[in-house]
């Protein structure tokens, strides 16, 4: 048999399959894989709510210490200052509470227990009368005069001064001719201030009774009454005497609901 009747194949030989090379992979891509999808366990988590904590506490104290920056950046004589104004503060406490022990005495002690009674009352009267404004008053104190050419000044700097006044001891205020009382309320009124409906302006003179000893201090702290009303341009003048006349007057206010109650 020839080669032409019967031609041989030629067996197709499988060639060797190729594959892709595979990248190297780099050092974010293995850092990446170990952290993503995240693996949380319990002793993480726990660490991760005390570092919250922890943050939380260290910002409360950062603001806490923040309040007070104008007393720790005040001078050693004025923080001495404000030591003594809160030693006399408690004194004054310390002196009304004898004054109240001493007239429980006299009363119990007294032979005339009726007369000594009416007298601590009429005395009583006097004192309330000085607080509710129906009475003129009179002694040691300080005059504060504020003017404003820059008419900066509104009523609630007003009325931080005599919250400031008030808690210094002072036991009677006149601002210009309004006499200041516990249910007193200031309001801006267009190029001035209304004090308990009343339209006073610029200069603003406070009439204070009280130790001056206590007052002009508690109006000279740092970050108080004069220096916040000077960063406004305002000019405050305190001025000491040894009698103070307060004489603006308020009607007595019947109450239209409340009555004495027996004991």
């Amino acid at each position: 048999m020839s080669t032409e009747d019967n031609p041989q194949r030629d067996e197709e030989v499988p060639q060797p399959q190729e594959w892709p090379a595979q990248q190297p992979t780099t050092g974010r891509q293995r850092l990446m894989a170990g952290l993503w999808p995240p693996r949380v366990t319990r002793a993480q988590l726990i660490v991760a709510l005390l570092l919250f904590v922890l943050g939380l506490g260290l910002a409360i104290q950062v603001r806490s210490n923040s309040d007070d920056s104008a007393l720790r950046g005040a001078r050693q004589e004025d923080l001495v200052r404000i030591l003594d104004e809160l030693d006399d503060r408690t004194q004054r406490l310390e002196d009304e509470k004898q004054k109240l022990d001493d007239q429980r005495t006299e009363l119990e002690n007294s032979s005339d227990q009726a007369e000594e009674a009416r007298k601590q009352t009429l005395e009583k009267e006097r004192q309330l009368g000085v607080l509710a404004g129906t009475v003129a008053a009179q002694g040691p104190g300080i005059t504060l005069t504020i003017t404003d050419p820059h008419s900066t000044v509104e009523a609630d700097m007003l009325l931080d001064a005599i919250q400031e006044l008030r808690a210094a001891g002072a036991e009677a205020i006149q601002v210009n001719d309004v006499r200041v009382v516990a249910d007193t309320y200031l309001v801006n009124s267009g190029g001035g201030v209304e004090v308990d409906g009343k339209k006073v302006g610029a200069p603003y003179r406070f009439k204070v009774i009280g130790k001056p000893q206590d007052l002009e201090p508690a109006l000279n702290i740092p970050g108080g009454v004069v220096q916040t009303l000077e960063e406004e341009r305002a000019v405050a003048t305190v001025t000491r005497s040894g009698k103070i006349v307060v004489d603006a007057l308020r009607p007595a206010k019947q109450p239209d609901y409340a009555q004495s109650s027996p004991r």
